[in-house]
């Protein structure tokens, strides 16, 4: 027997005069995968629950760790987390979540963000970072118990986000000020007093 031929079917099929070539559709990355999205639900410490997408909820290091270790059957608690600070981490994890799978097709032909070139990305991150400024423009309590979520739930860029907004309160303020901001009773001591000083 002659050997089989070396070139695909498809070409060999589409040498056949007037047979119609068949023509095969691009399967777009985020269409693909928007019907694979799995849902993860999550529990607040006052009991409410919250649908959320996995790649969301995976923005917490914490909840990865615990997904990755089979850990979502009946849903997530997190004793820690107030339903009202949850839903702000959840919109900020949303958020990110999305900007890293925004389409830029009319910069590159359906490129995402990581695989444009760096001049291309550099709207969208200055977009982000509006949103973040806006986001942090809440209440000291509520910025206060979100700072503390992202360090629990282990979100690093939220945790950076809100560290650096409670620094922000602190800019320009006098020792005195800095107390009543975060309702310090004790004196400071005279050296920590100074830093401070030496700081703003």
């Amino acid at each position: 027997l002659p050997p089989p031929p070396e070139f695909p079917l498809l070409v060999r099929v589409s040498s056949i005069p007037n047979f119609p070539t068949p023509t095969l559709a691009p399967i777009h990355p985020v269409a693909a995968a928007e019907g694979k999205k799995k849902i993860i639900k999550l529990k607040s410490s006052d009991g409410k629950e919250f649908e959320v997408e996995q790649a969301v909820a995976m923005e917490s290091q914490m909840i990865r760790h615990m997904i990755e270790d089979g850990y979502t059957d009946n849903g997530l608690l997190l004793r820690n987390v107030n339903s009202k600070i949850l839903s702000k981490v959840i919109e900020y994890c949303n958020k990110h979540v999305q900007a890293k799978a925004t389409d830029i097709s009319d910069f590159g032909g359906g490129a995402r963000v990581s695989d444009a070139t760096s001049a291309v990305p550099a709207a969208l991150v200055e977009d982000l970072k509006t949103w973040d400024a806006d986001f942090v423009k809440v209440d000291k309590d509520t910025i206060f118990d979100i700072m503390l979520a992202a360090n629990h739930l282990n979100i690093k860029g939220l945790l950076d986000l809100t560290c650096q907004a409670v620094a922000d309160m602190m800019t320009g303020k006098t020792p005195e000020e800095i107390r009543k901001i975060f309702n310090i009773n004790e004196k400071l001591k005279p050296e920590e007093e100074e830093e401070i000083r030496r700081e703003n």
